[in-house]
């Protein structure tokens, strides 16, 4: 079984876990209700690029 012979130093374990942050989410504001939403994503009333895709049935 493989062990360590040295301790990983706080500096190079960082420097390891530096691509391990979240990334923060595009919002974008909705042109025809004027709602923040996620880029390339379908609107709340059902809408994607001006195009009503889902019928909201209420």
């Amino acid at each position: 079984m493989a062990v360590p012979k040295r301790k990983t130093s706080q500096s190079k374990r960082n420097m390891r876990r530096s691509h391990h942050a979240l990334k923060p989410v595009n919002v974008v504001i909705n042109k025809q209700t004027g709602e923040y939403q996620r880029q390339h994503c379908i609107a709340q009333d059902g809408t994607y690029k001006g195009v009503q895709v889902i019928n909201k049935a209420n």
